[in-house]
């Protein structure tokens, strides 16, 4: 199986400094504290056992995973690096910080007078922890900055609801899971990972908190890119990547935000391309670019996009062809597929 998988891999880097960096919302997440570690230890989960499938054939230098249980001592996390070095995908360096999701604000936020609940959480969440957000990566990781304890109420431009309580506008932090600026060292220096998983933009009442939001996560980089925060901005070569979780042409939610930072002069977006054979007659955007598959159809939630004077030398989504055997063995790990795209970084 994972001879199979790994054949359907992208051709590796042409050279030493050509470097593959992709996303993938792999789905490693479970109903409470510690499962994701058990499930990895027993060495027959499908689910688990698909991911390692999928991380296997996609075969990237450094890899944002999102969806992925988060426990203090990165236990699960260490032990899916584990399994990997055993089918001959070592990644020795791993990184991940306690994500927002799970985390209690001590606030009834969603206002139903019970405290204490996932809706409760800075990030929707059963426990502190699930779903978060980290990196496997074959070159080293160094310095990073961590944004999300950021308040949502002080972005410029802010979409919070109007009406929100005073109490949770001084509470209530932006990043649904994170937003990190994350150095790993290449032999041209630092390139930088601007890493994040938005929060869906559904899920919500006629306040649309979540559709706000989510549209505030994306708006979070390009204000940081354009120095309009407290934090300086993050030093190029860079690479932002993760969910966005909205497509700027189709599905629900506020698209000027995720569309501000695809044209935004700082970045660039190569389109990675795939193909997952369904045909989506009522899709506004090119179907070649989704990157995960719901019953209502495909849309491209998911982004890896270089800084502008990065090199991209090749990119893509890790759809496998029509009728092969891999696309069971993706499905059975998420309906997301991976996202890569390959550069040179500068000296």
């Amino acid at each position: 199986m994972i001879a199979a998988a790994v054949a359907l891999a992208l051709a590796a880097p042409a050279a030493a400094e050509t470097l593959r960096i992709a996303t993938w919302n792999s789905g490693l997440t479970r109903e409470g504290p510690g499962l994701l570690a058990r499930d990895i230890l027993k060495g027959d989960d499908p689910q688990v056992e698909a991911a390692l499938q999928v991380i296997a054939a996609l075969d990237a230098d450094v890899l944002l995973l999102t969806a992925v249980d988060y426990d203090r001592g990165l236990v699960a996390l260490g032990l899916l690096q584990d399994r990997l070095a055993q089918i001959g995908r070592p990644y020795p360096h791993l990184f991940a910080l306690r994500p927002n999701t799970g985390m209690q604000a001590g606030l009834d936020l969603d206002g139903d007078g019970r405290l204490g609940e996932p809706e409760d959480a800075q990030g929707w969440g059963r426990f502190s922890g699930e779903g978060g957000m980290a990196i496997l990566s074959r070159l080293p990781v160094g310095e990073a900055r961590d944004f999300s304890a950021f308040l949502w109420a002080d972005l410029p431009g802010t979409l919070i609801p109007p009406g929100t309580a005073p109490e949770v506008r001084a509470a209530l932090r932006l990043s649904t899971t994170g937003h990190w600026d994350v150095a790993v060292a290449t032999a041209s220096g630092p390139l930088h990972l601007l890493a994040f998983h938005a929060t869906p933009p559904v899920f919500d009442g006629p306040e649309d908190r979540n559709g706000r939001r989510n549209h505030d996560e994306a708006v979070f980089w390009t204000r940081l890119l354009d120095g309009a925060l407290p934090m300086a901005p993050p030093s190029a070569p860079f690479v932002l990547l993760g969910d966005a979780n909205l497509d700027p042409a189709d599905g629900d939610g506020l698209t000027a935000g995720i569309s501000a930072l695809l044209a935004h002069p700082a970045v660039q977006d190569p389109q990675p391309k795939g193909t997952h054979g369904r045909a989506e007659p009522a899709q506004k955007g090119d179907p070649a670019l989704d990157t995960a598959l719901y019953d209502f159809g495909g849309l491209r939630v998911d982004y890896v996009l270089p800084s502008a004077g990065l090199h991209v030398t090749a990119s893509g989504v890790l759809w496998p062809p029509a009728g092969d055997p891999f696309a069971e063995t993706l499905a059975r790990a998420s309906r997301h597929a991976p996202v890569w795209v390959e550069v040179e970084p500068s000296p």
